[in-house]
């Protein structure tokens, strides 16, 4: 019985997705249910940037520009999460926990946010008891603390998990982590889409209501337990350091500082897309509604594609950031595919670049954001410092990259419309092209960001190559 176990346990390992990340510091129960926050900030990501714009629209009547506000005001926080990392790496408290308060205050957080949301919104159509100003400043007020609770959760979260696992499991751990976010987002997508078939008000109410239910249920699971107490590392008395010195301290490295460029440049790369590319299937290559809805699907595919291979590889020791040089040559491929989609007229095309596209950003996220999960540890500046700039720096260049490709479209395809760009710039597909080659060249931008970084990793100081190992990153 004991070598069948035996067995059994080794085809587990071999053939389960990521069940080589747990330990045992961190068993595979209790990773999993650690990972149930990535899928509350999935369910929240939908809500705030997918359904409830559509429902605000369509449905309500409420004007795209208040809308595009909303779903915008999240951003305002992500630069925050800085902040909140130092806060996690450095709290004080009787209890002994650093990362749970900060787990549970976001949970509150998103909690509220999409508990006062649904009524907000409906009270902004002006049929409420109150004027719709009134409704406008509650849901503005809504977006807000639902952003800032994703955003505080997703920090903590992180950094507790790089707490937790030892360092030759944490690649493993941060593909299952990204897995669980993708899981999250396509099952809620798919869960609020379906409820929301009948719309009426009612209805609205009870699934936001009930994704805050569920939110708050999912993150109590997930931190039950999670962080042992170590009431001497946050002791009131002790000397708590200022974050202008630490933040000066971690940016001093020019790696550190080149990273973050990077991230940025590949975040914004890979993210303009996200609003072109099914207005870009029917208009240009006239695709239907099911057919293009489908795209979704095939990103999906590609981007659990990525996190399975980029677990195998980084697992094997591979330097996380050709992982992630990997995934931006993977991304250059995929658009310069989209790009050949129009002239040709193939939607195969299309298919193939959006799969592509999602390939691609699935390695380039596990491989950049293993290298920050280290790069706290290296620089002894505390996890959560590192994934809170991270994050910060991944959010917001991703959020101003799809703000900037809307404006894009919409200025181009007036200009052509008006013969502004002449006749041979006419074309439906025109401003759309501009947007990818756009991504292209910040995708090549992204790769010689990150050059230096990997030549320098992949030598010691005497010349000889070496194992890539972010202890030395930065120096």
């Amino acid at each position: 019985m004991s070598a069948m176990a035996d067995r059994w346990t080794r085809v587990g390992v071999k053939f389960l997705p990521f069940a080589d990340a747990a330990s045992a510091e961190l068993p595979l129960p209790r990773l999993l249910r650690l990972s149930l926050f990535q899928i509350s900030c999935g369910m929240a990501a939908v809500l705030l940037t997918g359904t409830l714009n559509r429902v605000m629209i369509v449905e309500l009547g409420i004007p795209a520009g208040i809308v595009a506000l909303m779903v915008a005001l999240p951003l305002l926080f992500a630069p925050v999460r800085a902040l909140i990392g130092f806060r996690s790496d450095n709290h004080k408290s009787f209890l002994g926990w650093k990362r749970v308060p900060y787990l549970w205050f976001g949970t509150l957080l998103q909690f509220g946010g999409l508990a006062i949301m649904p009524f907000a919104m409906l009270v902004m159509t002006g049929e409420g008891q109150a004027p719709a100003i009134v409704g406008e400043i509650a849901c503005a007020f809504a977006f807000l603390l639902a952003g800032a609770g994703l955003h505080t959760t997703q920090t903590a979260g992180l950094a507790l998990a790089t707490d937790l696992a030892p360092e030759d499991t944490r690649p493993r751990v941060v593909a299952l982590l990204y897995v669980m976010l993708l899981v999250g987002t396509l099952l809620s997508a798919l869960a609020v889409g379906q409820l929301l078939v009948d719309f009426s008000p009612t209805r609205l109410v009870g699934v936001v209501q009930g994704a805050a239910m569920l939110t708050m249920g999912l993150n109590l699971i997930a931190l039950w337990k999670q962080e042992p107490r170590r009431p001497s590392e946050t002791l009131h008395d002790r000397e708590m350091p200022r974050f202008a010195e630490v933040w000066q301290s971690f940016t001093a490295d020019r790696g550190t500082r080149r990273m973050l460029v990077a991230v940025g440049l590949g975040a914004a790369g890979f993210a303009m897309q996200d609003v072109l590319l099914e207005p870009y299937g029917a208009e240009v290559l006239g695709m239907g509604v099911g057919e293009t809805t489908r795209l979704t699907a095939v990103w999906a595919a590609g981007t659990l594609l990525a996190l399975a291979m980029s677990a195998g590889m980084l697992g094997r020791g591979t330097d996380p950031l050709r992982v992630a040089a990997t995934g931006l040559l993977a991304g250059i491929a995929a658009f310069a595919s989209v790009v050949i989609s129009a002239p040709t007229g193939l939607a195969l095309l299309l298919g193939l670049g959006v799969a592509g596209i999602g390939f691609g950003g699935g390695l380039f996220g596990v491989g950049t954001l293993t290298a920050a999960m280290a790069l706290g540890r290296a620089g002894g500046k505390g996890a959560g410092l590192a994934l809170g700039t991270f994050g910060a720096v991944q959010a917001t260049a991703a959020g101003i990259g799809i703000i900037l490709s809307g404006i894009l479209r919409d200025v181009l395809s007036a200009a052509a419309a008006s013969g502004m760009l002449g006749t041979a710039l006419s074309e439906r597909a025109i401003p759309y092209s501009v947007v990818w080659h756009i991504e292209i060249g910040l995708l090549f931008a992204t790769l010689v960001a990150l050059g230096p970084l990997v030549r320098r990793s992949t030598h010691s100081p005497d010349g000889s190559a070496r194992p890539f190992g972010l202890q030395e990153f930065p120096a």
